[in-house]
């Protein structure tokens, strides 16, 4: 929860810089955005270290396919991931809130907590976050610096935890700057739902844009099912070898 609440607040907080008017960051463009989300993920994990550094519901359900997770901690993560998110987004208002007051366009305010396609197409859409995640989730899996260490009771950890989250760091840049583009790159449920629900029912902004429920769900199923495909991978290439 810790650990998922400083991930959105710092990568929630990079995009309200972005975004809102009489700010330091005030269009600071994709770069400032995708380096800013990359070492929300390395802060978020380091904090999130002593349970497991999950702040995905996607890795945490791929880690339990590849039997690296017991499946009875899943709804644990998944609860902590998603309450974490909220906390996350309601701290990134408070910190802007004079900008939030300020912005003259309110309807830009909802792209600062959640994702949106560029070109709308639900089934494209759902192909970009699932490739995107699978990614994210096979490079966990495959990455020797996770693979050949051993934390506590048994389970595979990260050897050198800095250098770790460091990687996961850069492979969420390198996801944001290379298939980023067409839908903003969830490619973590909570990431995107606790936000939207922190928008649609407890953040005061005035005159909101709508939560777009429509399209929530793509960066929900999309993540979950890129996780299980690159779980299902890592199966493959553990059986092989």
């Amino acid at each position: 929860m810790l650990g998922t609440a400083v991930l959105i607040l710092l990568g929630n907080g990079v995009v309200a810089n972005h975004v809102l008017r009489k700010n330091n960051g005030h269009n600071g463009g994709v770069v400032m955005i995708t380096l800013g989300w990359a070492f929300a993920v390395f802060t978020g994990a380091s904090i999130a270290a002593p349970s497991g550094a999950h702040l995905n519901p996607a890795v945490t359900l791929g880690l339990a396919i590849a039997d690296k997770t017991k499946w009875a901690d899943v709804p644990i993560y998944f609860a902590g991931q998603l309450v974490g998110a909220i906390l996350g987004a309601v701290l990134c208002w408070a910190t802007y809130k004079l900008q939030f007051d300020d912005h003259p366009q309110r309807d830009e305010t909802l792209g600062i907590f959640s994702t949106a396609p560029q070109i709308p197409n639900r089934a494209w859409n759902l192909v970009t976050e699932i490739i995107g995640t699978f990614v994210l989730v096979a490079w966990i899996l495959l990455s020797p610096v996770y693979a050949n260490a051993t934390g506590e009771n048994g389970t595979p950890s990260f050897g050198n935890s800095a250098l770790g989250y460091a990687g996961v760091a850069f492979v969420v840049l390198v996801i944001g700057q290379s298939l980023g583009g067409p839908t903003g790159y969830a490619i973590n449920p909570a990431r995107d739902l606790g936000p939207r629900i922190a928008y649609a029912f407890l953040l005061p902004i005035k005159n909101k844009a709508n939560p777009n429920w429509g399209y929530s769900w793509i960066p929900v199923v999309g993540p979950l099912v890129g996780g299980a495909l690159a779980a299902l991978l890592f199966l493959a290439v553990h059986n092989l070898t």
